[in-house]
């Protein structure tokens, strides 16, 4: 302890301390920021928490976060907070809100607003000065970050639809390089966003090498989740193979009832990579619906330009006549999700202007407008600047426990915090730990804490965090595991959870008996090479 004093005892708790190893009970003594004694605690303290009959765990690590812009519209964080959450990682999809240049700031914020939603002023150009202003406004939870492929490709080369030139690359390359010194944990790209998916292997191999050179991590929200994802997962294996660097699958799941299922098939082709040596993990959020961009229900191929080209080719009627087709048919490396989910099982979660609409799905829209449902997503776009936000219903609830047992998993929220949410932004990790742990029993307790704590710890080579252990940083959760569970719905998603009683970030208490505290104990957390 080094003669100093017990800031905070935390007594008699359940200790599950993140390894996956049996409970067992002691007490917890934090020093200023570190845990600094666990076991029998005969001394005082500044402030004593009795945990009896309460798990005493590490802080929950949300290993895909959008919370990029909301960070620093809402520091506290309070969503994220008293679900357990003590890390977030932003930056995810290829769709970090850094590098960003100062004249295609309007257009990228117009273009990030249904994923991060809006923040009137980027006071930043580059990863390190975003990182900076988090810590300039102060922050309740730590915040890590990734680069985003499609910030970049889109700093270098806008949305063009077309291969790189050597020089082109150069550039991608060296702002990669830039972010990873700056503090990125790693490259991320989202295949399905424009301009991630105008990228050939080529170039994500390339990028991906850059990340590798300061041991970097490369995160992809795969090409294809729909019946093709085999070869999307393969693409994924050439990258780590040929740039040498571990992969991580976002959001893992397969969607579309045709295809479910071929989660045994993808988790096989895991096993069988590792078993080569290949470093794969994957994460997941525990619902049966996704969340993302409205207007990631329009095909690549009309993207190109950025937004304000996308909004024109929607008011062209030849365009849409085409646009109808492919989202119909699908494309061969694109997954069109009315294909896939039917338009009754896509519900509108944000809008700027038309309020009304959020929480209602784009069939039920459609029948009020007396339109078909292509015409009314395309003039939904249209009509709030291609900035809605939606749930898809795609996903089948025996495949998400498969994915959720494989030990390679771990848990994230994938939460949009805009309008009229998706449930996980609120609930996630009291959803795991009351309805699938406790009433399901489809994971141990202790499995389940190891999914949210040391393996994304050890996912973003952090040393310091994701255990309960001595020298650690004291971020701590601290519930009631036979009360914890999620409140949130799909219809009433602000709703916060039950059974959370204490949340320490940095051995400071930021939510109290259940209560959110003012204090903005967290820290951005740089990755070093």
């Amino acid at each position: 302890m080094s003669g100093k004093a017990f800031s905070i005892i935390i007594r008699g708790g359940v200790i599950i301390d993140g390894t996956g190893n049996p409970w067992y009970k002691a007490d917890v003594g934090i020093t200023d920021e570190q845990i600094t004694k666990i076991g029998a605690i005969n001394a005082s303290a500044q402030i004593n928490i009795d945990a009896k009959g309460l798990v005493v765990a590490p802080g929950f690590i949300d290993m895909h976060s959008h919370s990029d812009l909301a960070v620093l519209n809402d520091p506290f964080s309070e969503a994220k907070i008293r679900q357990g959450v003590t890390t977030e990682v932003v930056g995810q999809d290829g769709l970090s809100v850094a590098p960003v240049r100062d004249g295609f700031k309007p257009i990228f914020k117009k273009f990030l607003a249904g994923l991060a939603g809006e923040l009137k002023e980027w006071k930043w150009n580059t990863v390190g000065k975003y990182l900076d202003r988090i810590e300039e406004k102060g922050t309740a939870v730590n915040i890590a970050t990734l680069v985003g492929h499609g910030t970049i490709r889109a700093f270098v080369m806008g949305f063009e639809n077309r291969k790189a030139s050597i020089k082109e690359l150069v550039h991608m390359k060296q702002l990669v390089e830039e972010s990873m010194v700056e503090g990125a944990f790693g490259l991320s790209t989202g295949l399905i966003y424009a301009p991630c998916n105008y990228a050939e292997i080529h170039e994500l191999i390339e990028l991906s090498k850059s990340a590798a050179k300061h041991n970097g991590i490369f995160v992809i929200h795969l090409r294809n989740e729909g019946e093709k994802i085999l070869n999307a997962l393969k693409e994924a294996f050439t990258i780590g193979e040929k740039a040498r660097l571990p992969i991580h699958v976002s959001h893992h799941k397969v969607v579309g009832k045709e295809n479910w299922g071929m989660v045994k098939e993808t988790l096989k082709m895991i096993d069988k990579g590792r078993e080569k040596g290949l470093d794969i993990t994957c994460d997941q959020y525990p619902y049966t619906a996704g969340s993302t961009m409205l207007s990631a229900l329009i095909p690549p191929w009309a993207h190109q330009g950025g937004v304000e080209k996308l909004l024109e080719r929607l008011k062209d009627i030849e365009v849409r006549t085409k646009l109808k087709k492919d989202m119909k048919e699908g494309l061969p490396d694109w997954v069109g999700y009315p294909k896939v989910a039917g338009w009754e099982n896509i519900r509108i979660t944000y809008c700027k202007k038309n309020k009304d609409l959020e929480g209602k799905n784009i069939a039920e829209i459609a029948r009020q407008r007396g339109e078909n449902p292509f015409d009314t997503t395309f003039n939904l776009l249209i009509e709030e600047d291609a900035s809605p936000s939606m749930v898809i219903f795609h996903i089948n609830e025996n495949d998400m426990f498969t994915v959720m047992k494989h030990p390679c998993v771990m848990i994230s929220t994938d939460g949009l915090l805009c309008g009229k949410p998706h449930p996980r932004a609120y609930g996630t990790y009291p959803r795991i730990l009351g309805r699938y742990v406790r009433e399901y029993k489809k994971l141990k307790l202790e499995e389940a804490i190891q999914k949210m704590t040391s393996l994304p710890a050890q996912r973003l080579n952090l040393q310091d965090r994701g255990l309960l252990k001595e020298n650690m940083y004291a971020d701590i959760t601290i519930f009631n595991a036979k009360k914890i569970v999620d409140k949130s719905t799909f219809d009433d998603p602000h709703i916060f959870p039950e059974g959370v009683r204490y949340v320490m970030v940095n051995g400071k208490i930021v939510l109290e008996k259940g209560k959110r505290s003012q204090i903005l104990s967290g820290m951005v957390i740089r990755h070093k090479k």
